[in-house]
């Protein structure tokens, strides 16, 4: 793959170094179908100046999924813009075979980095083979995939398993005599979803004191989750746990049992938790009207121009995988700072 000459500049003064995070400045973007939200994507690059801009094609789900997703969209919007040397065009989709669909778009249009969140983890082999065979760099961002590692550059993920054991552990920490669960499961097949339903899963196997009332998929959607919450409110079946895999579904939740003057958090009738730490969420936790809150840090884009800079100036990528530390909050010991910190 030819080199960028911009690229080559900007590398002189790259730090080589994988642990930075966050972004920086105003965005501009193309956008290629399908597209669930193209946002406000502008123009691409004219032909004058392209051939200075390294060329990205960025697959990523529905930016209003959740404010996790939003957050994560804006990142990668004020990172990958023409003044930092980025040509970039963007899709979005909740479905794999949408994303896929993209991905083949993105290779016929010849760019030189394909990023991908997948909606799914299975079913990438063929399209990122085919990347690979034109000469196209694939990095993972947010999500993992069930393909071998050598289809992509690099993976920057969050521990999806551990956010979830994280939970299930503090869960387990409150030592309640009985524990019958409201389990309200994200996209089904995404890692996210995956993660954070398999430390339940197996917690609820091992012991004989928990019961999952109810697990039904709301697909990241608070109005889906207030429905199967008010469903089983409606049925008279006893529950004390909501365990919801994002703050919207949390929300969710939490409208219905509101609706039913049912207490939530703190010293309550139902323990409340949510994924994602979104501000309101987390003021949520310290006003003790929920209970736990686990952190996915949506905050990928400058991982990943590193990761260009370092293959454009000639480099190698030292660390295929790169592990997002995250942390889970407690409405016990929250605090303001940490709203305001960790908040997104």
């Amino acid at each position: 793959m030819k080199k960028k000459l911009l690229a080559v500049l900007m590398s002189a003064v790259m730090v080589v170094s994988l642990t930075a995070c966050g972004g920086s400045a105003p965005a501009a973007s193309g956008d290629a179908a399908p597209a669930a939200d193209s946002g406000d994507a502008a123009p691409a690059a004219d032909s004058g100046s392209s051939g200075d801009l390294i060329k990205v094609g960025i697959i990523n789900n529905d930016p209003n999924e959740s404010g996790y997703r939003t957050a994560n969209d804006k990142d990668l919007k004020e990172m990958f813009t023409k003044e930092n040397g980025y040509d970039a065009s963007f899709a979005y989709s909740l479905k794999n075979d949408e994303q896929i669909t993209a991905a083949q778009k993105f290779i016929t249009d010849g760019v030189d980095y394909l990023l991908l969140s997948a909606a799914d983890t299975a079913g990438w082999d063929t399209v990122l083979k085919d990347a690979q065979d034109a000469g196209i760099r694939v990095i993972l961002f947010d999500r993992t995939i069930d393909a071998p590692d050598s289809l992509y550059e690099a993976s920057i993920v969050s521990d999806m398993a551990k956010e979830g054991q994280t939970a299930v552990d503090w869960l387990a920490g409150q030592n309640l005599p009985e524990y019958n669960v409201i389990h309200i499961q994200g996209v089904m097949g995404s890692a996210a979803q995956q993660g954070r339903s398999g430390a339940l899963d197996t917690k609820v196997a091992a012991e004989s004191n928990w019961n999952i009332v109810t697990q039904q998929t709301a697909e990241w959607n608070a109005e889906k989750a207030q429905q199967i919450v008010q469903s089983v409110i409606d049925a008279g079946t006893p529950f004390n746990v909501i365990y919801a895999e994002n703050d919207d579904m949390a929300k969710g939740a939490v409208a219905a049992l509101d609706k039913a003057n049912i207490s939530h958090g703190v010293g309550k009738d139902v323990v409340v938790m949510g994924f994602d730490c979104n501000k309101w969420a987390l003021e949520e936790l310290l006003n003790k009207n929920w209970n736990y809150d686990g952190q996915c840090n949506p905050f990928q884009a400058s991982y990943i121009d590193e990761i260009i800079k370092t293959i454009e100036s000639g480099g190698t990528v030292s660390q295929k995988t790169i592990i997002m530390d995250e942390k889970g909050f407690d409405a016990s010991s929250i605090t303001q700072e940490d709203v305001d910190k960790y908040g997104i």
